[in-house]
């Protein structure tokens, strides 16, 4: 009888060594993202499914079929896809497809099939920690398109242009210096687009130097979001509201920013 017991006593250490499942607590929730795919996620385009702001793509890759979400692009049927920094999310909804995906990665189009896309994801507020923005775009997703947006055009030569004018005038140095009196307040700056993104999270995002301020200090560069757009070399004026410490997921926050901006030359 003790062997007996024994025996069923080894075999059942073994089996608990062994097991690699997850517990309940340890198992991902639908629709949150998981680990970015080893290695990327690549393959043949078998179909394609645009839903603006996405280009859904179901690929035969070589671990068998996956869906992948990517800005919306023209990729064709039969094209050798590779999804860069994919992120998988397990459960995810589309409300604009009204589908459920048991497994999709979010990522942006690598190589020769990535060059023409123009990165336009909807309108996208920021959510509540664990919960899936409006337009249901993931961390991992908003992460994937400010990557793409880093290799943008930019011009980050010298500057010098004169102050604003008007009450509300400031030097991107004095936004800097003065964010906490000026949180959610508007304000009016000229300066020198040396950076711009179309269509990231539903916006245009543009980066405005005057000449003061200092890259030591980093305080000679700010960050500006408009339904305009600029381009690279302009020199424009800016009015908008001064947000503080803003946080758009994915590792991407601001100590100061400005938004909902408008132009004037």
């Amino acid at each position: 009888m003790r062997i007996a017991l024994a025996v069923l006593l080894a075999l059942a250490v073994t089996a608990c060594k062994k097991s690699n499942a997850p517990t309940p607590a340890q198992a991902p929730a639908a629709g949150v993202p998981t680990a970015a795919a080893a290695g990327g996620v690549g393959g043949k385009v078998l179909e394609r499914i645009d839903a603006a702001p996405y280009s859904y793509l179901k690929i035969a890759s070589a671990g068998g079929e996956v869906w992948a979400a990517v800005p919306q692009a023209a990729v064709e049927t039969g094209t050798e896809v590779v999804i860069e920094n994919p992120m998988a999310m397990d459960g995810f909804e589309s409300k604009t497809l009204n589908r459920k995906f048991e497994r999709i990665y979010f990522g942006t189009l690598g190589g020769a099939a990535g060059a023409p896309q123009a990165a336009a994801p909807a309108g996208m507020p920021p959510s509540a920690p664990g919960q899936m923005p409006p337009g249901g775009m993931p961390p991992g997703g908003m992460a994937a398109q400010h990557a793409a947006a880093a290799a943008g055009p930019s011009d980050v030569t010298d500057v010098k242009v004169p102050k604003a004018t008007g009450a509300n005038a400031k030097t991107v140095a004095e936004i800097h210096a003065q964010k906490a009196q000026l949180k959610e307040k508007k304000v009016t700056v000229r300066g020198k687009v040396v950076k711009s993104n179309s269509g990231i999270m539903g916006k245009n995002w543009v980066h405005i130097r005057d000449g003061s301020g200092s890259q030591e200090k980093s305080d000679n560069d700010i960050t500006v979001t408009s339904d305009s757009a600029a381009n690279v070399g302009e020199v424009i004026v800016v009015t908008g509201v001064v947000r503080v410490d803003k946080d758009f997921g994915a590792g991407y926050s601001y100590p100061v920013i400005i938004e909902e901006a408008v132009y004037s030359k």
